[in-house]
């Protein structure tokens, strides 16, 4: 989705292959553009003899997609279980850490204002 969305919503299975780092095969590329149009993320018209790909949702709808499903793989869906993990994993700068918490204190305090 990140390559379709990269080449302005319109580009074939070899577009996209390119843009994929240690890409797959051709046909396994197909093989997966095909189950994302069977999902319904993305459809295709024809050019000639090439299909053309595009994007069914937004880019901001394809990333909480893709960020639910990696919720639900990797921590059974559980957000504090993925939050604390990235807090104490990754080498946080201490104004990294500031910035954060000062994001979580905004976002309380507008919690507190909504009835």
């Amino acid at each position: 989705m990140n390559a379709v969305f990269a080449l302005d919503n319109r580009a074939s299975a070899e577009d996209i292959r390119t843009r994929l780092t240690s890409p797959p095969g051709d046909s396994s590329v197909r093989v997966m553009l095909a189950r994302l149009e069977k999902k319904g993320l993305l459809k295709h018209q024809q050019d000639g003899l090439r299909y053309m790909y595009s994007a069914t949702i937004s880019p901001s709808a394809a990333k909480q997609t893709a960020l639910q499903q990696y919720l639900q793989t990797f921590f059974g869906g559980s957000l504090r279980q993925m939050m604390t993990s990235l807090v104490t994993e990754a080498p946080w700068s201490d104004d990294e850490l500031d910035s954060l918490k000062a994001e979580i204190e905004r976002v309380r305090k507008e919690r507190k204002k909504q009835p």
